[in-house]
């Protein structure tokens, strides 16, 4: 794996040789962007100024010595501030290729990423992880990685593809796009779990702080949590969560993704109450295509929170340098200075946050909402074969039989905007001995079906938020084992959705009175598609369209499908094994009586 600049150690000293020789102006630079105003960012004022370029850097700030210059740009008095970072993120979840993705991300402005690849290490191991993360050096924004912690996330309470050990993610984090230990939930902390500490001294023995996770954790538990020496944590859905975390040294991560709206409540709070913004950052998590293209990504972050009353000097720096110290990379990006990343981003004003003109490394990378465009490379044929249902499989395994008249089952309830639940219990009748759907009340049956083609098992229970008055949607993102998901009113269209899955190697189904309606491909490790930005779009859209007309009120429909089998967040989880208790981290009965 190569490091982020793919150079030996004498190729690097000799970038710094010329860059200090651009500067001193004994050899010509690449670029002059002149008559801007320029955010600093360290003493969070504006001035107007230019800046010189050379190899991708900047190497003066309002140069006023002799120096020679290849090409000139007017910025016209734009506003110039650091090409914006996304603290955590989860690639895979766009639903398109690195390369892709660049078309919506970098007209937003973002130039960098900070990526836990945990998604398709799930899926295929180190070796859909090194695949993945070789794109990295040939796109118009930084990748850095986070190095997956946990793959899988639950072991022995589900089924993956793939295992990052103790050994992977010693050889991963040695490489320079390597700057941190991908997100550690409590299992795996709270209980001692000498794996995942021997991970974190891992990290920190090559100089790389520890992602956190730490949903749902009260005073007690988040205090045990802080002594391993987790750095962040991007799950406070409250203004509460969010300063108890600041309290104990753990710094926040204000999430706006698909599902998980949180920025309105917590930038609400720190304005109200005038909190320091110093350890605070911005990220997505998880943000599907179509969001990033109508909303914004990061953008979206911080206009939002200027619109909310955060000063915007303030709510920039949560996007750029404090990302940037945070992660031990402010040599390289987060700030207008000598030395950095020319990733630059150009505005008519602080409090419009959307970009004129966005610069990668010196270049013009997306213009007017517009990006330059980005070859797509071709990926390995076992990649895009990762779906491979039993033999044996039917509709009978969704099945669910009891001996009584009716019975006390235990209910996942769904937040519309977050992924977070709560655990509800319902009686339900049985019909033939077996439980059956109630569409009127929204009880609804959810399945997991093992798409690895290891041992063919399901897992079935019951759910209410999703409102289906018929047929079945199904998506092979699910997160983090990412086996095929599946909410239902009847077995038959759960059924159809997971073998029409299995024919298109992944993706998202819709199914109803035995026929398919629709389906967007994802056949890149079941995650991803190998279509262009603005097809998959389209696509998606689409296909929200038609859950929406089988009656789901819910805003990102498959991003919360992908949520509801998550075995570490509160209160309830489903996998391939079956439903699982998240706080006690072990499964539990369907019915109340544990049968």
């Amino acid at each position: 794996m190569s490091d982020i600049h793919g150079e030996t150690k004498k190729q690097k000293i000799n970038k710094i040789a010329d860059l200090i020789r651009a500067s001193r102006g004994d050899i010509p630079s690449d670029l002059l962007l002149t008559n801007i105003q320029i955010l600093d960012v360290y003493t969070d004022t504006l001035r107007e100024g230019s800046l010189l370029i050379n190899n991708g850097h900047i190497v003066a700030v309002n140069p006023d010595w002799d120096y020679e210059v290849k090409e000139i740009i007017d910025g016209k008095k734009l506003v110039a501030v650091p090409g914006f970072m996304d603290a955590h993120v989860h690639i895979e979840t766009t639903l398109l290729t690195p390369e892709a993705l660049a078309d919506v991300l970098v007209p937003w402005g973002t130039t960098s990423m900070f990526v836990d690849a945990m998604e398709i290490a799930n899926v295929a191991g180190m070796d859909g992880l090194e695949t993945f993360l070789d794109t990295g050096k040939d796109l118009p924004y930084s990748m850095f990685i986070e190095v997956p912690s946990r793959v899988p996330t639950a072991p022995g309470l589900e089924t993956t593809g793939g295992v990052i050990g103790p050994e992977e993610v010693a050889k991963i984090i040695k490489s320079e796009m390597a700057v941190s230990l991908g997100e550690l939930d409590p299992s795996k902390v709270l209980t001692v779990k000498e794996e995942y500490l021997d991970k974190i001294v891992t990290a920190r023995d090559a100089g790389k702080i520890c992602n956190g996770h730490a949903i749902g954790l009260g005073w007690r538990e988040l205090n045990i949590y802080a002594s391993a020496g987790l750095s962040d944590c991007h799950e406070s859905v409250t203004y509460d969560e969010l300063v108890d975390r600041l309290r104990l040294g753990i710094k926040g991560l204000i999430r706006e993704g698909s599902t998980e709206r949180n920025v309105q409540a917590l930038v609400t709070g720190i304005v109200e109450n005038n909190l320091p913004t110093n350890d605070l950052m911005f990220c997505t998590d998880d943000k599907h295509v179509n969001d990033i293209k109508h909303e914004g990504h990061i953008s979206y972050n911080i206009q939002k929170s200027i619109d909310l009353g955060l000063d915007p000097i303030k709510a920039i720096k949560m996007a750029t340098i404090q990302i940037a110290q945070h992660f031990r990379v402010d040599h390289l990006v987060g700030s207008l200075t000598p030395g950095r990343f020319a990733d630059i981003v150009l505005l008519s004003d602080l409090n419009n946050i959307k970009p004129e003109k966005v610069f990668k490394k010196g270049k013009v990378v997306a213009e007017k909402g517009v990006a330059s465009p980005v070859n797509q490379r071709a990926y390995p044929e076992h990649l895009l074969k990762t779906v491979k249902l039993s033999d044996s499989f039917s509709p009978d395994d969704f099945i669910v039989e009891t001996k009584k008249e009716s019975e006390q089952v235990r209910i996942i309830n769904i937040y519309h905007d977050q992924i977070i639940n709560f655990e509800t219990i319902e009686e339900m009748k049985a019909e033939n001995s077996r439980i059956v759907c109630d569409v009127e009340k929204d009880l609804l049956k959810i399945a997991v079906v093992e798409r690895y083609g290891k041992n063919g098992q399901v897992g079935v229970g019951f759910i209410h938020g999703f409102s289906l008055k018929n047929g079945a949607i199904a998506s092979s993102v699910s997160h983090d084992h990412h086996n095929i998901v599946i909410v239902g009113t009847n077995d038959r269209d759960m059924y159809l959705a997971a073998k029409e899955l299995e024919k298109c190697q992944g993706g998202f189904c819709a199914v109803s009175d035995d026929h398919v309606l629709g389906l967007l491909p994802l056949p890149l490790g079941g995650l991803m598609s190998l279509l262009p930005a603005s097809e998959v779009l389209e696509k998606t859209e689409y296909i929200n369209g038609i859950a929406r007309d089988l009656g789901c009120p819910l805003p990102s429909p498959f991003m919360s499908l992908s949520f509801v089998s998550l075995p570490t967040v509160p209160e309830l989880g489903l996998t391939d094994l079956g439903l699982i208790n998240v706080g006690e981290h072990e499964l539990t009965g369907i019915f109340v009586d544990g049968e």
